[in-house]
């Protein structure tokens, strides 16, 4: 039994938490580097340490599992598409590939790193630059797939 198909209001409304789960999960991603970098240039890494635990709390209960739930609708909408995406198609298991790294990203470099630098590790300000930077690039890729469809 098809639950929705393309254009159907259970697919628009997947659709849409789709796209608001994405904007959620990776808005710290345009905000934190500019952040970061004024406070400390106003007043100094104590301050980027307490802002850090902010951050952090806010990746943990927000930002990360809006990511996940981009993930969970992204492959809602594929079940959805009514046939016409599909898991076997190029563009898709290579987004779930790119989502799988996206999380591993977060996971393992920006959460830690950001523990670590409210914690007071001046060092942990580059891993968690590092971090975003790699998540931006993937972002970058992910967009690129799902809005260009390449070898669809």
């Amino acid at each position: 039994m098809l639950l929705a198909a393309i254009n159907d209001t259970a697919y628009d409304i997947v659709l849409i938490l789709h796209i608001v789960a994405i904007v959620v999960a990776f808005a710290p991603a345009t905000v934190s580097p500019v952040t970061i970098a004024r406070v400390k240039a106003a007043e100094g890494p104590e301050a980027v340490a307490r802002l850090s635990g902010y951050f952090l709390k806010n990746a943990r209960t927000i930002h990360f599992p809006a990511l996940v739930l981009a993930g969970v609708f992204g492959g809602m909408l594929i079940g959805f598409s009514d046939e016409a995406w599909q898991f076997d198609q190029a563009w898709i298991w290579l987004g779930i590939v790119v989502w799988l790294a996206l999380c591993g990203v977060v996971s393992g470099i920006l959460i830690p790193g950001e523990r670590a630098l409210a914690g007071g590790d001046a060092d942990a300000e580059k891993r968690v630059a590092i971090g975003g930077q790699l998540a931006t690039v993937l972002f970058l890729v992910q967009l690129y797939l799902m809005v260009a469809k390449p070898g669809l």
